[in-house]
């Protein structure tokens, strides 16, 4: 759920075509693919990039911090260490 509440942020941000031109999905493979782990993975991922852009996804959610780390390492990919 927080994977998808960050894909209707980065629409209402409009950072869906920036999303789009990095990960080069189309708007059809994004709805197609809205339901698969590894892609919402992606998309948390790309959120990440940016501190202001968690902040902002977890002020739109009402959601702590510490959740939305929790939910990317739910994800596929999420035990992987981070080295930044």
């Amino acid at each position: 759920m927080v994977a998808l509440g960050a894909l209707g942020w980065l629409a209402e941000a409009d950072l869906l075509d920036t999303f789009q031109t990095t990960t080069g999905a189309d708007r059809e493979t994004i709805r197609r693919a809205a339901g698969d782990a590894e892609f919402l993975a992606a998309v948390l991922d790309f959120v990440m990039l940016d501190d202001d852009w968690v902040q902002a996804v977890c002020t739109a959610q009402s959601l702590p911090y510490p959740q939305f780390l929790a939910a990317r390492a739910a994800l596929p990919g999420g035990d992987m260490p981070h080295w930044t």
